[in-house]
């Protein structure tokens, strides 16, 4: 992707624009230093003619008392700059890493199933902090440092036209050098940050299954892996520092041709006594002060490259749409909602489908019990009736509306879903089943808490719903996680309920707590249950069967239940069998 002016001028607009009054304070700050910069060359040159003159030398205090003054000044002004500089660059990549987060929860599950969190993680932090010079500095710096050369050529220009003219077509000859080596290593620091990128990836990966590898005794394996991934990100890191030296050396020998350009111009000079010893010396500081802009500018074209190459990338990410459109508003009628799915294809970018041409429907508060082997499509069913994916035919409405027309606010707040796998935050336990809205009344929660009978556990909370919650509910069982997933529901409220196999991590006792709750939160509300035991789908009014992604049995339970040929009937007397043995 190959990035224009207009777009790095937008992106500074962009993320700048906010905090305007910061960046003209910041472009006086540098400005001023500048100015301080050419002035105390030329107290050091009017001090060295004074005291190597016969005239009066009761000024050399004074000038010396100035110059001390001058630095000082500069120094308080280049400290300042640098706070500006970092407040202005941590503000604008901090907002930059809220959009660009924002845009990656916006995403659909297809994006995220080929995407690590660890990949992603790095994309948000690596590739956006290398911006942040780019941000704070790099368009004030460059205007800065050209200003400050041009200052330089100037001043000597009014001092000696012929060592103004010899260091200035220098000057420009290092400048357009720079200028043609500028982007030589971008695509070699792209590739490098995406090398981090799947380092990380892999890291976040195996820290996340630190016990499956150590129970397997797979830590070898990993650390080949990881020696790989390593020896790879160095092999990119080398070859784009290698590249991106190219524009670095070549001013330098550049300048070196300058600086003996300088000296033999001094020693002409000075020789012919056309030149004072204080002149000989302005020159000579000018010409070590030029190059201080130069050798400033090359290092910023570095981080630009580092920069572009972060901005390639972001801008990779953000040109990802979601298969998904939110809806344009269409709101869903009060109470339990009649669901129906007609004619229903669906395929993870496979060329078989998961979902075959599948049609069924639930009455307002009717309980379907959903029932199959593993992989034959049943949470991929729960998934597009939660809107996670979109069915590739057919269309799913929810109280006579078609999912694709409401939006995404709307369809959370209808449909809640409760899955065995339950995330935790690092968050109060408030923020933890409200998931952060604050307008939950604290009394609804404890309410909700004791309907799962989780008051014991609730009472020794040390600081009540403002305990925090470790990483990845650390101290909680998976009954306790579970049920606390249950108290979500609960406080969200939702017109449609699913439950994919939300009880099989529960112990026996605690699933016999947990019946009296479910069947509180079924209570006017349509209801989908995913169950591998059958004793949960005995509040089901309906019973569908699936096989390989189509319907193999679909019907009231008590009528199922009871017909000898039914597969479900099979299934419970199977169960039961087990039980018996």
């Amino acid at each position: 992707m190959h990035i224009h002016l207009k777009d790095y001028r937008q992106l500074l607009a962009t993320y700048l624009r906010p905090q305007l009054s910061r960046v003209i304070l910041l472009t006086l700050l540098l400005f001023g230093d500048i100015a301080l910069q050419l002035i105390n060359p030329q107290l050091i040159r009017l001090f060295i003619d004074t005291i190597t003159s016969s005239g009066p030398q009761g000024v050399l205090l004074p000038i010396a008392l100035l110059f001390i003054v001058v630095a000082v000044v500069q120094q308080g002004v280049k400290l300042w700059a640098t706070y500006i500089s970092e407040c202005v660059g941590w503000i604008a990549t901090n907002a930059l890493r809220i959009d660009l987060t924002l845009h990656l929860l916006r995403l659909d599950l297809s994006f995220h199933k080929v995407h690590t969190p660890g990949e992603l993680i790095e994309r948000v932090d690596g590739d956006i902090s290398a911006l942040s010079i780019f941000f704070s500095q790099f368009v004030i710096q460059i205007v800065g440092n050209l200003l400050l050369l041009f200052g330089i050529i100037l001043v000597l220009f009014f001092q000696d036209w012929r060592a103004a003219l010899a260091l200035g077509i220098s000057a420009l000859l290092l400048l357009i050098g720079v200028n043609v080596l500028r982007n030589i290593s971008i695509p070699h620091w792209k590739i490098f940050r995406q090398s981090s990128a799947e380092l990380y990836g892999f890291l976040e990966e195996r820290i996340s299954g630190t016990e499956d590898i150590r129970s397997s005794g797979a830590q070898a394996y990993m650390l080949r892996r990881l020696y790989r991934y390593t020896r790879e990100r160095l092999r990119t890191a080398r070859k784009a520092r290698i590249i991106s030296t190219i524009p670095w050396n070549v001013p330098n020998f550049m300048f070196a041709l300058m600086t003996l350009t300088a000296f033999l111009l001094i020693a002409q000079f000075y020789r012919n006594g056309t030149m004072t010893l204080g002149m000989a010396f302005l020159i000579y500081f000018y010409t070590q002060l030029l190059w201080q802009p130069i050798n400033a500018i090359s290092h910023q074209i570095e981080d630009f490259q580092k920069a572009s190459a972060g901005i390639v990338r972001i801008r990779e990410l953000l040109s990802i749409e979601s298969n998904l459109k939110d809806g344009p508003g269409a709101t869903f009628p009060p109470g339990a909602l009649p669901l129906v799915c007609e004619n229903i294809s669906f395929g993870y970018g496979e060329a078989e489908m998961v979902i075959k041409n599948l049609s069924f429907q639930l009455a307002p508060g009717e309980v379907l019990g959903l029932l199959g082997r593993t992989g034959s499509g049943k949470t991929t069913i729960t998934r597009l009736i939660a809107r996670l994916y979109d069915p590739e035919a057919g269309v799913i409405r929810l109280g006579g509306v078609d999912l694709r027309s409401a939006s995404f606010a709307d369809l959370r707040k209808a449909i809640g879903m409760v899955t065995q796998d339950v995330q935790l935050f690092h968050a109060t336990v408030r923020d933890n089943l409200t998931f952060f809205d604050h307008t939950i009344e604290d009394s609804c929660i404890v309410s909700a808490l004791g309907d799962l009978g989780l008051n014991d556990w609730y009472t020794a909370l040390p600081n009540g719903l403002d305990t925090i919650l470790p990483p990845n509910g650390g101290g909680l069982s998976a009954g306790e996680a579970q049920l606390l997933a249950f108290a979500r529901i609960f406080l969200c409220d939702p017109a449609l309920v699913i439950l994919d196999e939300a009880s099989s991590r529960l112990d026996p006792a605690t699933e016999g707590l947990l019946e009296q709750a479910i069947d509180k939160l079924l209570q006017g509300r349509t209801a989908i249950i995913i169950a591998h035991r059958l004793r949960t789908l005995q509040r089901a009014d309906t019973i569908l069967l699936l096989d390989d992604g189509e319907i193999c049995e679909y019907g009231p339970r008590a009528q199922l239940a009871n017909s000898s040929d039914s597969r479900f009937s099979q299934l419970l007397l199977t169960a039961h069998e087990e039980v018996l043995v």
